[in-house]
């Protein structure tokens, strides 16, 4: 159900460390004020999509649940809603204009993971 492109960038997502997993999260928090709350509207799934994204990311991140709450208690929750977050957007980014694409990854590619590029930008 999910591309290949979105796939990557999940599994990349769920590879950092943990205080990169936390950086994501907050910046990801500050952006939702400024258009980032539309941008996530914007890229909404389908529920089948949604729900293959959300058990990806939540199998990816429970393997790893005592390492995130060892470094930060409520981390595994908030890695997992920005990484859902991102990979809607990485998942339909169509549906993006170039800026909110860069505003829902950028948390994620500014730690080194790699996103494809906006349909914009591949012509």
């Amino acid at each position: 159900m999910l591309d290949a492109g979105t796939e990557r960038f999940v599994d990349a997502a769920l590879a950092l460390p943990p205080a990169g997993l936390a950086a994501a999260f907050d910046r990801m928090a500050e952006e939702r004020s400024r258009g980032g709350r539309e941008a996530s509207l914007a890229a909404r799934p389908s529920a089948a999509q949604d729900s293959a994204l959300v058990r990806r990311v939540r199998d990816g991140l429970l393997a790893r649940a005592d390492e995130l709450d060892d470094h930060l208690t409520g981390l595994l929750s908030d890695a997992k809603s920005a990484i859902c977050i991102a990979g809607r957007a990485v998942l339909k980014r169509g549906r993006l204009t170039p800026e909110q694409y860069a505003l829902l990854t950028g948390p994620f590619t500014d730690l080194g993971v790699p996103a494809p590029p906006h349909p914009a930008d591949a012509s």
